[in-house]
């Protein structure tokens, strides 16, 4: 028996399958990877704190929840596209206490269906004046602005990104908005930045490698 944790050759049994020491090795090195911290930018680190005391998260749809496309179809509807890894992500945040609401200044009935998929408690269609929205939303459920984010992806978001505790935008927000908040996400709308978003809460709560541990077995 080899004593340097070492399984010698690969398939040394038949040549065909990796032997028990293989499999053993192998399991050995999953567990150490598990065990590792991932890798975060200093500007994840930056915003923990705050993200920590966030009790509400507002977001908006096109550029945010999509990458942006509006598609029309022919029946005078509109069709758009969202990524089920933010869908995962915003199911995970609301399962560790963390409220979720949509504010967008157009109005859908893809977006009212996605909200009524993923159970979303807050969800405000066709208006334009979102930091108005947001005032309302503080006097009806207590919050203090500290306890609340947004992410947006342009100048209509400005107002309400000056306002919340804590303001993200996606990669491909536009510059005058990427300049104003305290996180950008390393994807793009529609792509991943609002679960990387989710993802960012649930670590600050302290919660994030619970949920992953309920899947990674």
């Amino acid at each position: 028996m080899m004593d340097n944790g070492s399984c010698g050759l690969p398939g040394a049994g038949d040549g065909s399958y990796p032997s028990d020491c293989e499999l053993t090795a192998a399991l050995r090195e999953r567990a150490r990877e598990r065990g590792r911290p991932l890798a975060r930018s200093d500007a994840w680190k930056r915003v923990l704190p705050r993200a920590k005391q966030v009790r509400l998260l507002l977001l908006d749809v096109d550029g945010v929840l999509t990458d942006g496309t509006i598609v029309y179809t022919g029946d005078g509807g509109e069709a758009k596209g969202f990524n089920t890894r933010d869908g995962f992500g915003l199911r995970i945040l609301q399962d560790g206490g963390v409220e979720v609401g949509l504010i967008t200044a157009r109005t859908s009935e893809a977006v009212r269906r996605r909200a009524a998929d993923l159970g979303l408690t807050h969800v405000y269609q066709g208006r334009r004046d979102k930091l108005a929205v947001y005032e309302e939303i503080l006097a009806a459920s207590g919050l203090r602005p500290l306890q609340t984010a947004y992410m947006g992806d342009d100048w209509m978001d400005l107002p309400l990104l000056g306002r919340v505790g804590l303001a993200l935008a996606p990669a491909d927000a536009v510059a005058e908005v990427r300049q104003r908040v305290h996180y950008v996400t390393e994807h793009g709308g529609g792509r991943g930045a609002v679960r990387e978003a989710c993802d960012l809460l649930l670590e600050a709560r302290g919660e994030l490698a619970g949920a992953l541990a309920r899947y990674d077995r």
